[in-house]
């Protein structure tokens, strides 16, 4: 059965409960009086009384704006209506197909105040969208009932994409397709639905399994799909090559780009909502040899903890962290390789710093995560925006903190040191391998030695290891070969258990679910001022820093090996360097 509620003649919403059959009309006059004595609106006093549940309150409120009410226990839906909804994205979003006309698909969902879901879905499934209101329990039995095999059936889609090369492309077409193929096929190809289909496969899988990047790319003779999870790229079943460009133009529709532009990368940006989760995808578009290759970097907030106590620092580091935080003026530089957590490091900072009474001021390239009472600013260097220009604009809007994204060249070096000079707590990152090179680093920019140790005040160097599913942890002995590795002898780990993780369904039989981070901190004090000042090396600077009281990465990580967090290969990975 389906109603509406009459735009015209809008209901009340004790009317609309009480049909709802959610309160009685005494109960509705119960809350009309204390309304007119206290204030506030019916339905919070309703629920206030205990009366009936916010739930309630939201689904009347979605009638009375004009959405269908709809009961999915008393309807029969046709496979052919189904087919429009895949099953993940059916069970992604908790939706249901329930009618078609004009070309405009009424899906029925739980949340009726999710409106984000229904952009969502005009661009997963290339529809015009009309929402209803069932209730989440029928909707459960819907999945359940229509939906039964979670995952869509990739052979099916691999099927219908292969109908794509016969519709589209001649025998003479080159491997990348983009001969014979003009402009209005591209669009009919993105917009075609086995592509969409396939893009909704992939999207939701990655977001599914918390992939940080979702990569396609296209070859001679093949097309890769690829992402990336906890650091590891792992490789998708291939579509056929000759959808390279359709999948591609199809993305580039989804994040508003240029899709007869082939020639140029592109950058753009696609905003989901998934499971009630808000999802950021930064599109990437780089023009090969063999067609377009596409990287869609997955930013899912409800992913990212931004606690300073979750990031993996030990409760002396953090500690130690703190002190650094209450630093009145200063330059804090965090460094690392691309993707070893300096953002998500810093921003924790920040959100830790971030009071009432304290401005905080960021220049970032790009702008990853939105922070409330922060100030972001989006770097473009295109225009002339660049860090350094940005930054001497920032020291006249008054802030106390400062976040500096890169310090990637000598005029923003200089201008984050005045800064510091000036009375503000500067914090930024660098590449360097370690937090003592990260010092070579900076002299070799042209900074002058005397400024450098009457400005830094600490460097934090870190990097990401992978952490050992705790479904399937197994204990087990290291073999000789394994502890050389790390300059261990049996003897030395004789009291010590090692783990490792066998692999099961909850970390896609790798063995390892999430990251976590590990750390050294550099503090600077005296001795490591001069020796600075009178250019002593990086291995100088380590040693004096280790003897007073440094913990190198490598020490960080044989520690986190002992506490049965990581393994003793991600521990070697990720700090080869050391030896």
């Amino acid at each position: 059965m389906v109603t509406a509620g009459n735009k015209a003649t809008r209901k009340l919403i004790g009317q609309i409960l009480v049909e709802l059959g959610s309160v009685t009309e005494a109960q509705v006059r119960e809350a009309l009086d204390i309304k007119h004595r206290k204030g506030g609106a019916t339905g919070a006093v309703l629920v206030e009384l205990g009366y009936c549940t916010e739930r309630d309150i939201s689904l009347a409120l979605a009638v009375q704006s004009g959405m269908q009410q709809i009961n999915l226990d008393e309807l029969e839906i046709p496979p052919e209506l189904l087919e429009k909804v895949d099953p993940m994205t059916a069970r992604s979003y908790r939706i249901i197909p329930v009618s078609l006309s004009g070309g405009r698909l009424t899906v029925a969902m739980g949340d009726p105040e999710n409106f984000r879901t229904l952009d969502d879905l005009h661009f997963l499934l290339g529809l015009d969208l009309e929402g209803a209101v069932a209730d989440p329990a029928a909707i459960q039995r819907a999945l359940d009932k229509y939906y039964k095999d979670e995952a869509a059936s990739m052979e099916e889609v691999m099927g219908e994409l292969e109908s794509l090369q016969a519709q589209f492309f001649s025998p003479e077409d080159d491997a990348s397709g983009s001969k014979g193929v003009d402009l209005a096929d591209v669009s009919a190809m993105a917009d075609s639905q086995p592509v969409k289909k396939l893009l909704n496969l992939v999207l939701l899988q990655a977001i599914r399994d918390k992939a940080s990047d979702i990569h396609f790319e296209p070859f001679e003779d093949e097309f890769k799909m690829r992402y990336r999870i906890d650091g590891v790229l792992y490789e998708m079943v291939p579509p056929p090559r000759h959808i390279a460009l359709a999948v591609a133009s199809r993305i580039k529709v989804m994040s508003n780009l240029d899709i007869a532009e082939r020639r140029l990368p592109q950058d753009g940006r696609i905003e989901l909502n998934v499971g009630g989760n808000s999802v950021d995808l930064r599109v990437s578009v780089l023009p090969t040899m063999f067609g377009e290759s596409v990287v869609m970097r997955v930013l899912d907030r409800t992913q990212i903890s931004l606690d300073l106590a979750k990031v993996g620092l030990r409760d002396d580091e953090l500690k130690e962290f703190r002190d650094i935080l209450e630093l009145p003026n200063g330059i804090v530089v965090v460094t690392g390789p691309t993707g070893s957590g300096k953002t998500t490091t810093l921003y924790s900072a920040l959100r830790e710093l971030n009071k009432v009474d304290v401005k905080v001021i960021t220049t970032e390239d790009p702008v990853e995560y939105d922070i409330d009472g922060l100030v972001q600013v989006q770097i473009n260097e295109d225009i002339g925006l660049t860090f350094a220009s940005c930054l001497r604009s920032i020291l006249r809007q008054d802030p106390d903190i400062i976040l500096v994204g890169e310090m990637r060249d000598f005029e923003t070096v200089e201008t984050a040191i005045h800064a510091s000079l000036t009375g503000h707590l500067v914090f930024s990152t660098l590449h360097t391998n370690d937090a003592p090179t990260a010092v070579t680093r900076l002299l070799d920019m042209g900074v002058e030695p005397y400024l450098l140790t009457s400005t830094v005040e600490a460097i934090v160097g870190q990097r990401l290891v992978r952490r050992i599913c705790l479904h399937c942890r197994s204990e087990f002995k290291p073999t000789e070969d394994m502890l050389m590795e790390l300059n261990l002898t049996p003897e030395t780990v004789k009291n010590r258990t090692f783990y490792y993780g066998r692999g099961c369904e909850h970390c896609n039989n790798t063995g390892y679910r999430g990251r976590t981070a590990i750390f050294e901190i550099m503090r600077m004090d005296d001795e490591l001022r001069d020796l600075i000042r009178n250019h002593a090396s990086s291995n100088v600077l380590r040693s004096a820093a280790r003897q007073r009281g440094m913990r190198s990465l490598r020490e960080s990580g044989l520690l986190s090996i002992y506490d049965g967090v990581t393994t003793i290969e991600e521990v070697v990975k990720e700090t080869i360097w050391e030896e």
